[in-house]
């Protein structure tokens, strides 16, 4: 059940709702009049401003964001997958900055999806059907060739599912592309940064062109952390992504060609077999 708060925006009360994945709770922004931040069993999932659905808060999704930008000329519409849906940020933003997109968010935890539907509504006119399915099932259903933007942003507990880190997986991704297409992963991690390094190694041996984007920190192993990883068929805008990442307020570092080989340190492609849920993060990350 979902708890009574006094309305959206400023002043509103925490709605807390039991979803198919955990707790869930919608926490409204202080600074913010109609912008609320989900978290799943007290971890941030999403922030969303409904009155300025451009504005991305969380950092890894700012990067995100960079690629979104990136990935077809300013304002030109495309198609866009995203594996997960939270409480559906991404898919806003490139609703509001690429008017006319198709896009299709697969999100699993049905719970999850009524919730944010019915309190953080999505704009009517945006071109965007919510599948409530595991995301590796969803994409099997989709047309080869047909999207220009692939995001995967799938936790469950915290982890992602080990079926999403395999070569299978993306070699599914690599079907629904377009030649040009681009995929980009929020992949968490920390020291000794083994599960990171194998999601490179995974992407390289599917698709050619490949990018790191994240807090310098976090690739020396000093902390746990997001990084996003994007690949492609086709060169990346590499001296644009970079130049974004750097300019953030939480400047990131782009890794690319023999740095990132090296970085990489040898690991190897994760097939179905030997695949594993990417490691929990330790309690001290949410506090």
């Amino acid at each position: 059940m979902g708890r009574s708060r006094k309305g959206r925006g400023r002043g509103a009360d925490v709605v807390v709702e039991a979803v198919d994945g955990g707790l869930a709770e919608l926490v409204p922004d202080p600074d913010r009049a109609r912008a609320w931040t989900l978290l799943l069993d007290g971890a941030p999932q999403s922030h969303v401003d409904l009155d300025d659905p451009a504005y991305l808060s969380f950092e890894y999704q700012r990067r995100l964001g960079h690629v979104i930008d990136l990935v077809a000329p300013a304002g030109r519409p495309v198609h866009a997958v995203h594996l997960g849906g939270g409480a559906f940020t991404l898919a806003r933003y490139v609703a509001a900055t690429r008017p006319r997109s198709t896009q299709q968010i697969v999100e699993r935890d049905a719970a999850l999806v009524r919730l944010v539907r019915r309190e953080l509504p999505l704009d009517p006119n945006a071109r965007v059907r919510v599948r409530s399915t595991d995301a590796r099932a969803g994409l099997a259903k989709m047309p080869d060739g047909w999207a220009d933007l692939v995001i995967a942003d799938v936790f469950s507990g915290a982890r992602t599912p080990a079926h999403l880190t395999s070569t299978e997986f993306l070699t599914e991704v690599r079907r629904v592309l377009k030649p040009g297409g681009c995929y980009a992963a929020n992949v968490a991690d920390g020291p000794p940064l083994a599960h990171l390094r194998g999601q490179i190694a995974t992407a390289a041996a599917v698709l050619p062109e490949l990018a790191l984007v994240a807090d310098p920190a976090v690739l020396r192993g000093r902390r746990f952390g997001n990084a996003v990883l994007v690949a492609s068929g086709r060169p990346l805008p590499l001296a644009e992504l970079t130049r974004r990442a750097a300019s953030d307020p939480h400047p990131g570092r782009v890794e690319h060609g023999r740095a990132l080989t090296d970085f990489t340190g040898g690991a190897v492609a994760v097939t179905d077999a030997a695949a594993v849920a990417s490691p929990a993060p330790p309690p001290s990350v949410f506090r």
